[in-house]
């Protein structure tokens, strides 16, 4: 409710804003520019009205573009004291990064530009293994454990511990 109520208030001083820079331009508007009276005005006084009109349209001109001058002058000077302000803090904009997927093909083809003509396929330079090679490498010993146990046995007295264990199971 309340949030409902902040939002009236500021529409109503809104509206109220508008109105109120509508009556300042129709008056500043009747300052500047006082309405023509040209009823009765021979052929030379209408021609030296618009003479005036044209003298005045180009000051105002030469005003605005004096205006326009300045106010990109200070925004530009704005921007850079924006830019050393950054840097001073030594925080930067970061802008937002997409993924993007692309070839090492295409990525030396963007550094190297027409130098680079050798094609990147990583799978050629791996080395080849033979499946024979690891199958030499591997023991001999894949025969049952129990073989092996009186061979691994190193000690008389835990040979007879593990024959004394397993003895009342046979």
């Amino acid at each position: 409710m309340l949030k409902s109520l902040m939002v009236a208030k500021a529409k109503e001083e809104l509206e109220q804003e508008i109105l109120v820079k509508e009556e300042e331009k129709h008056r500043y508007l009747a300052e500047r520019a006082p309405p023509l009276n040209m009823s009765g005005l021979s052929l030379g006084q209408l021609q030296d009205l618009c003479r005036e009109l044209h003298a005045k349209i180009d000051v105002v001109d030469e005003e605005r573009y004096d205006i326009e001058a300045k106010v990109m002058l200070n925004t530009r000077e704005i921007k850079d004291l924006n830019i050393k302000v950054l840097d001073l803090r030594g925080k930067f904009k970061r802008p937002n990064l997409r993924r993007v997927r692309v070839s090492a093909d295409a990525i030396l083809r963007s550094l190297l530009g027409s130098k680079h003509k050798v094609s990147m396929d990583l799978r050629a330079n791996l080395k080849s293994v033979k499946k024979e090679d690891t199958e030499k490498k591997r023991p001999v010993e894949d025969s049952d454990w129990r073989k092996n146990v009186e061979a691994m046995s190193g000690m008389e007295g835990r040979k007879k511990m593990f024959d004394a264990a397993k003895g009342p199971a046979q």
